[in-house]
């Protein structure tokens, strides 16, 4: 089954044949094909809700994109400790220290930690509840913490 919802300005063809086959009007911003057991038999185009698959006290997981942080050094990304402040260190507090060995092998192994960009990844946060599902307002109030900012746009889940 395809879920969209929101309008864009342009999509690319290979999105307007699934739009085209589905007879939809309006360029979804959000589209992807997910597994739904719990509904019947949706037709092409009908608008599913929140509380024909979610009831209260279900347990889901999320799916987000993380807030980015940023270029961030290899403390604050993977928890380094960092060197000593004195035995005539003078600019190493916040290295990250020796990164390999020497000529052999000659390199820097795949997947070292260091610095680099933070966040803006794809993030699952499982064990979470279903409190509410409100369809006057077509919201759902899950407790614990999901990930990404406000306004972003979330995957729920029944967790297996």
């Amino acid at each position: 089954m395809w879920l969209g919802f929101g309008t864009k300005k342009h999509i690319s063809k290979p999105l307007q044949g699934h739009i085209q086959k589905a007879g939809i009007q309006e360029k979804p911003r959000f589209l992807r094909q997910i597994q739904v057991s719990e509904i019947g038999d949706a037709k092409p185009g009908q608008e599913v809700h929140a509380e024909e698959v979610f009831l209260a006290g279900d347990k889901v997981k999320v799916i987000g994109i993380s807030k980015g942080k940023g270029f961030a050094g290899v403390m604050k990304r993977h928890g380094f400790h960092g060197g000593p402040a004195t035995h005539g260190q003078s600019d190493r507090a916040r290295a990250p220290g020796s990164i390999g060995q020497t000529t052999t092998p000659g390199r820097v192994y795949r997947g070292k930690r260091m610095a680099g960009r933070m966040g803006g990844d794809r993030v699952t946060v499982g064990g979470l509840s279903v409190v509410s599902v409100d369809k006057e307002h077509q919201t759902m109030t899950i407790k614990g913490l999901v990930p990404g900012g406000t306004n972003g746009i979330l995957i729920i889940q029944k967790e297996k």
